[in-house]
């Protein structure tokens, strides 16, 4: 019989997990899998968990918000096994999954797990760490993971823009030097991410247009720092409408690029706490995450209406 570690994160989504594990867990026994289930205790928890135990499975399955799928994408990789990932999402964002098309209820969620196909797609690496799907830096990136677990789970989707509107006003400008070899420029930005999802922060289409998750590149979004309100209006205007002719928001693809500053900068990786950094090196990673979808399904995503 073929061996799944079940890891869950017992706190996402209002804790509604509890709900649905034993139909979760039928579903994965039905499908000809041994299981082992393990609730994260504690933050890395899971990423411990899958990097030291991932010889020992046939498929990885974790349950919870960006942040867990994350935790368990790095220590797959940091393992250096090569196994397939089912996903069950239970967050209040879950960008990942609606980009690939993982169903939000989880009983479809884990059907998918055991009848669907792994679909090879890209994941960043950022530095000595890896990100699923966007690393991010300036306004108001913090707020995914400063917003306190009881808010989101109360409110949901709600709590990230009450926690946003806190920190409208402690905004800062970043000078960096960026290098890659699309774009390569030395100067103020209040704002960067770098992604492979259609979705971000719960908004479809802000990445950009024409979105392939395997194609081996990044999207890139970088604003410059504006000098006055009209600026402003149009950085707004620009990143909403994907304007790639905008002198204050650069978009571009890369596989690489480099980002450096003299003064330490805050990133957050999947929406988690990502660390300060006056160096950060970002590469493309394609194809090497096998996650469970659709079979015969191979995700690629076109300009979405804004959410």
């Amino acid at each position: 019989m073929k061996k799944l570690l079940f890891v869950y994160n017992p706190r996402s989504g209002k804790g509604l997990i509890r709900n649905s594990l034993s139909s979760i867990v039928e579903t994965f026994s039905a499908g000809g899998y041994d299981v082992t289930i393990y609730p994260t205790k504690c933050e890395r928890d899971a990423c411990d968990t899958v990097q030291s135990r991932a010889a020992e499975f046939d498929m990885i399955v974790c349950s919870g918000g960006d942040g867990t799928l994350d935790e368990v994408v790095t220590g797959l990789m940091n393992s250096g096994e090569k196994k397939p990932v089912g996903y069950i999402p239970a967050g209040s964002t879950n960008d990942f999954a609606n980009s690939i098309g993982i169903p939000k209820p989880m009983e479809q969620a884990a059907k998918l797990v055991v009848e669907g196909e792994p679909f090879a797609c890209d994941i960043g690496r950022f530095n000595d760490s890896y990100f699923v799907y966007v690393a991010a830096f300036g306004l108001l990136t913090d707020v995914s993971y400063q917003t306190p677990q009881d808010l989101k789970n109360a409110l949901g989707h709600v709590a990230y823009v009450l926690e946003g509107m806190k920190r409208m006003g402690s905004w800062k400008s970043c000078h960096l030097r960026i290098d890659s070899e699309e774009f390569s420029e030395d100067g103020e930005f209040v704002f960067g991410m770098i992604t492979n999802s259609n979705s971000v922060g719960g908004f479809k289409g802000i990445p950009g247009k024409n979105i392939e998750l395997n194609d081996g590149v990044f999207e890139v979004m970088l604003v410059h720092t504006p000098k006055n309100l009209l600026e402003w209006q149009e950085a707004i205007t620009a990143v909403l409408t994907h304007d790639e002719n905008s002198k204050v928001v650069v978009r571009f693809k890369t596989k690489h690029m480099l980002i450096r500053s003299e003064e330490p900068v805050a990133w957050t990786r999947d929406g988690e706490n990502g660390g300060e950094h006056t160096q950060v090196e970002l590469t493309n990673l394609q194809q090497v995450l096998e996650i469970m979808t659709e079979a015969g399904d191979e995700p690629a995503v076109h300009e979405m209406p804004l959410a």
